[in-house]
């Protein structure tokens, strides 16, 4: 398998000189598969320059997962190239939001309505699929099957388990660890501590964990219930989970590139001598993993 990282932001796009190297899009994961197949994950802004990529190898036929339906998360689609050429095939999958009673379709084509964006989703010209999935949904993609877990957020947020001839990845969607956010308070400390093992084996193995890293210990305290990690907890989940490499991704906005080295140098030096510790990556534009 082959994944590319089109957009590693979160919150909102952050363009400009303090984050060339790391890019300003945001969140957008592209995985190829063995066989060929295309899987995309998340519509943040870094989907435009993968359907431009994308134009120049039509006809397309993808699945595009979407973990939650946060804008971050999907602003970039109503500029997504492949939408709007006949014979390209998209087939999207996302969760049924049981407090808004609303699935999927519905919530994407809101945004694509006369008043938001000059294109109406039925104007699209590519064919749509819409899949709304339940937690625990296992989907088949060509020689690939991926299953969701629900993250903590906000809003309804699944994480994506990948399988595809031996080969596994996990992509979080963001993600803030329930023992960070109710650890302190015992009433809620068993079930804290059963929620997060849950989460621990559903990752556990994997080649590849990509997950939301959104802040430093230092700043956490005051995004309390904002529905975001730390690099910490990113590295305690490599390192309780087993996996060979860990990608931390969703930067703040304000994080420079600097800041971002910084980081990365840190966290290596937390796994310095640790058995069998993961492979600490920052997630860059154009970041390409293969194996």
């Amino acid at each position: 398998m082959k994944v590319k990282f089109w957009g590693t932001r979160g919150s909102i796009a952050s363009p400009g000189p303090s984050t060339i190297r790391f890019g300003g899009n945001t969140t957008c994961v592209q995985l190829v598969t063995d066989a060929g197949h295309q899987i995309i994950f998340d519509a943040g802004t870094g989907i435009r320059p993968l359907g431009l990529q994308l134009a120049r190898e039509m006809p397309v036929d993808l699945d595009l997962f979407i973990t939650h339906t946060h804008w971050d998360h999907i602003q970039g689609l109503p500029f997504f190239v492949p939408l709007f050429v006949p014979g390209n095939i998209v087939r999207l999958h996302g969760g049924f939001d049981p407090i808004y009673g609303r699935d999927i379709q519905a919530i994407l084509s809101q945004q694509m309505e006369y008043c938001y964006f000059p294109v109406r989703t039925i104007e699209l010209q590519a064919s749509m699929e819409y899949t709304s999935l339940r937690e625990g949904t296992t989907v088949e993609v060509g020689d690939a099957t991926i299953t969701n877990i629900v993250m903590n957020h906000p809003v309804l947020t699944y994480g994506y388990r990948v399988e595809c001839n031996g080969k596994t990845l996990f992509f979080s969607g963001d993600h803030e660890p329930r023992a960070l956010q109710f650890g302190a308070d015992p009433e809620f400390a068993e079930l804290v501590k059963a929620q997060d093992e849950v989460l621990v084996d559903f990752v556990r193995g994997c080649d590849v964990l990509i997950v939301d890293s959104m802040y430093t210990e230092q700043e956490y305290p005051n995004k309390i219930g904002w529905g975001h990690g730390t690099f910490r907890s990113t590295t305690e989940l490599a390192l309780e989970s087993g996996v060979k490499k860990v990608v931390f991704t969703h930067h703040e906005p304000n994080r420079t590139d600097d800041e971002l080295c910084a980081m990365i140098s840190t966290v290596e030096g937390w796994l310095e001598g640790v058995e069998n510790a993961p492979e600490p990556v920052m997630a860059y534009e154009g970041l390409e993993i293969e194996w």
